[in-house]
């Protein structure tokens, strides 16, 4: 990992910052790459997110997308983006954005699975929503898999 890296790292890491410390030191950091950088953008949008400025974050993360990521941080990012989303409202967007990153199967699959059932609660279909982290779940499961993942595609039927 660079040097870069780990200094944003570090500053994720500091509990003392407040979150406008956190927002300063990461734009800071970020101008020592590139205006347009993804990688830079994207820290941008996560301080932001996390500092509770979720429109300014929406911005960042669209840039960043834009811009390119790794396939690590683009799954991250779109599923931050998404949940971002979801919470100004905008719950169709995220649906879609979720269900997509759901449908590439990368090794964010669970993640994006599980905000996409926040996502349904938030459209106000609760059955839709059980049924997909029932069934995200079930595989995780010791005992009762078959059962588990029947009655959770039962429940999305049944609501359909």
């Amino acid at each position: 990992m660079d040097d870069w890296q780990d200094r944003v790292d570090a500053v994720w890491a500091d509990d003392a910052l407040s979150d406008d410390d956190r927002v300063r030191a990461i734009d800071s950091l970020a101008l020592e790459r590139e205006y347009e950088d993804a990688v830079a953008l994207f820290e941008r949008a996560g301080a932001r997110d996390s500092a509770g400025a979720e429109m300014a974050a929406v911005s960042y993360y669209r840039r960043a997308l834009a811009a390119g990521l790794d396939e690590s941080r683009r799954a991250q990012a779109t599923i931050q983006l998404a949940s971002t989303l979801r919470n100004l409202g905008r719950i169709d967007e995220s649906l879609q954005m979720l269900k997509e990153e759901r449908e590439r199967g990368g090794a964010l699959s669970d993640e994006a699975t599980a905000f996409y059932a926040l996502a349904l609660v938030s459209s106000g279909d609760n059955a839709a929503a059980a049924s997909v982290a029932l069934e995200a779940l079930a595989p995780h499961l010791s005992q009762y898999r078959r059962s588990v993942t029947a009655y959770a595609r039962e429940i999305g039927e049944r609501d359909a």
